[in-house]
This record gives C-alpha cells, sequence and structure tokens, in this order.
C-alpha cells in the first residue's frame, strides 16, 4: 500500500511563461497542499496566485521565513544560482530551470553548496521526459539500432527573442543548444570529448552587439568514436522544430517526426506540410514539462531517485562553453581543456 504523505507546501520564484507553467502544474497535483508565489513584478504574481487559488508573497524572504517543504526556481538566469545556494543552506530540495549559471565558476559554487548541504537539487532537462526521446534511449540502449555511428540533432525556434534578452541568455550555445548537448549525453549514454564550433551572426544587428551569433552547428566527437551534429537557429519561419535522429549499422530513427514538424518534402510522394506545425517549446513539450515536476514531487517524497542532478547541467554547459571556445579560436576544443571536468 502506498504511504500516506501530509500535502506539500512549495514555494515557486519567478512568474514568467515556465513559471507560470509549472505553477499551475504544481496546483493540480494532488500531493501539493499550498503553493506560494512570489516575483520581482509583484503584481504578475499576484494574478497568478489568485487564478490558481495560491499565496502570492511580497518577496523571496518571505518564501524562506514563511515554510515550504521545496523550492521551484524559475527567476531569472542570473539568480539561479543564488536562489539555490540559499535553497541548499535551508536543507531544501530544489528545481530549477536550466540553467545553474551561465558560467563554470557559478555553477560549481552552486553545486559546491548542494553538496555540503546534502539536499537535493533536480535540473529542468524536459526533453529527458519526452516519450520520443525516451523510446530512442531504450532503442539504443538495447542494441536495436546495431553500432551507434551517427547522431543528428536541431533545435530551431520560430521567432527570435527580444533583443534586450540576449545579452542575458548566454549565448546560443548555452541558452539554446544545452538542451541538445544534455540529451545527447543522455540517449547515447556516452560522453563528448571533442568539439569543432561555428555560428553566424548575419541574422542582425542585435546579435553582434550581443556578442552572440543566430545560428550554430557543432560537430561532437564521443567517446566512442560516435560522430554527432547538432544545429540551431533563432528564426525557423515555418515553426518550431526539435528532432534528433540517430543512425546505427542496424537502423535508423528519428525523434521529433511527426504531423506537426515544420518540414516541407520536396519528393512528388513525400508528406503534406503539417497542418499546425508546432510554434514553441511550451506547446511541443508540455507533456515532458507536466512529467519533469511531478517527478520532482516524486524525489522530494522519497519515492524515486533524481532524474537529472546538478551534475548533469554542469557536463551540459561544459560541451557549451567548449563550443563557445571552438567558435572564438576556430579549432577542436577537448573537452579536458574545460573546468570541472567529470570525477
Amino acid at each position: 500500500m502506498r504511504p500516506q504523505f501530509v500535502p506539500m507546501r512549495i514555494g515557486l520564484i519567478g512568474a514568467g511563461r515556465i513559471g507560470t507553467f509549472h505553477a499551475t502544474t504544481l496546483s493540480r497535483h494532488r500531493e501539493v497542499g499550498s503553493l506560494i508565489i512570489t516575483d520581482v513584478d509583484r503584481a504578475r504574481a499576484q494574478a497568478l496566485a489568485d487564478r490558481l487559488g495560491a499565496t502570492a508573497a511580497p518577496g523571496v524572504d518571505e518564501i524562506f521565513t514563511w515554510g515550504v517543504d521545496a523550492m521551484v526556481v524559475t527567476a531569472a538566469t542570473a539568480a539561479h544560482a543564488e536562489l539555490i545556494g540559499r535553497a541548499a543552506r535551508s536543507g531544501l530540495p530544489v528545481f530549477c530551470e536550466k540553467p545553474i549559471a551561465v558560467d563554470l565558476p557559478g555553477t560549481l559554487t552552486a553545486l559546491a553548496e548542494v553538496d555540503a548541504a546534502g539536499t537535493v537539487l533536480q535540473m529542468g532537462f524536459q526533453r529527458r521526459f519526452d516519450t520520443g526521446y525516451t523510446t530512442a534511449r531504450e532503442a539504443v540502449r538495447s542494441g536495436r539500432l546495431g553500432r551507434l555511428h551517427t547522431v543528428r540533432a536541431t533545435t530551431a525556434d520560430q521567432a527570435p527573442p527580444p533583443a534586450a534578452y540576449l545579452p542575458l541568455s548566454g549565448g546560443i550555445y548555452r541558452d539554446c543548444l544545452v538542451h541538445d548537448f544534455d540529451i545527447l549525453r543522455w540517449v547515447t549514454g556516452r560522453e563528448v570529448v571533442e568539439v569543432y564550433a561555428a555560428g553566424s551572426d548575419a541574422g542582425g544587428a542585435m546579435y553582434r552587439e550581443a556578442h552572440d551569433v543566430d545560428t550554430a552547428a557543432v560537430v561532437l566527437t564521443l567517446e566512442d568514436g560516435t560522430l554527432a551534429t547538432a544545429t540551431a537557429t533563432r528564426t525557423n519561419g515555418a515553426g518550431y522544430d526539435v528532432r534528433m535522429e540517430l543512425a546505427g549499422e542496424l537502423d535508423t530513427i528519428a525523434v521529433g517526426l511527426d504531423d506537426r514538424t515544420p518540414i516541407t518534402s520536396t519528393e512528388p510522394a513525400g508528406p503534406p506540410p503539417a497542418d499546425k506545425p508546432w510554434t514553441g517549446f511550451l506547446e511541443r513539450f508540455a507533456p515532458a514539462y507536466e512529467a519533469e515536476v511531478a517527478a520532482f514531487v516524486e524525489v522530494v517524497r522519497g519515492e524515486r531517485a533524481n532524474p537529472c542532478d546538478g551534475r548533469e547541467a554542469l557536463q551540459a554547459l561544459r560541451i557549451a562553453e567548449a563550443c563557445e571556445l571552438s567558435r572564438h579560436e576556430r579549432r577542436p576544443v577537448n573537452l579536458g581543456e574545460i573546468e570541472g571536468t567529470r570525477d
């Protein structure tokens, strides 16, 4: 018989798009009895709390002093590391949207605090909870594909973010392709040992002003010799496109190929264009976002192991850092050159 628990009290910091989504999911969860929401925009937090029957807190301090069982961090990226550290020092398990921080020193400091406190940090890499990716992982691990030799991953946003967001994002490798780097490791079970990255800032002046690129491509070599490519763009007018293809000696499979994939075949007998192409990440990955938050509740309850701890986020960030170095220096970069080598 499943043990009975007192309903949980969860604090959520950040009431933007993803914070609103997670708050809505938590408000419906049978084991979450109360939800306390705060945001730098107090009116936004209050409006969300009113809609969900939750409580709005004036600020972060109140969430900690009022007492919660766990914390969900969906605030601006710059605040993540400090909030993770504060929660760790308070003995609270934390779910945090990626990244921990936009740089390695901040990431390593936050992880050290979590380790010292012995608390839980679950990272929000939602693709690990997507049915397509989980099925692909099973296919690779079962040997169905035979020896895996090639992986192709792509992430394409339908429309670019606001110009003001770019300088705060950490760049396209850390902000966008980091999801592909994480899922590449998770699906294949292999580490990346070398990258060669290139990027183009031809999409507009705002990318150059932010010292970023709007389109990026990376060749990654895995520890067993498998070759992977990962591409990303900020502007893909056909729709939001996230896919992965895995080719082995016995079979080839594709993730993200369905009747909403924003791609048009030029073959006479090819499938018709999607009637309703995906428009963004919340729409494409809604079930996965719900599943990762449900998993966090189970982790806090002690019902399952952490499915994506902070060390996983560190490894993905190390790959992104190697890509930035590779792009700037126009050379292959070995992951051993990057701080925070895996123990």
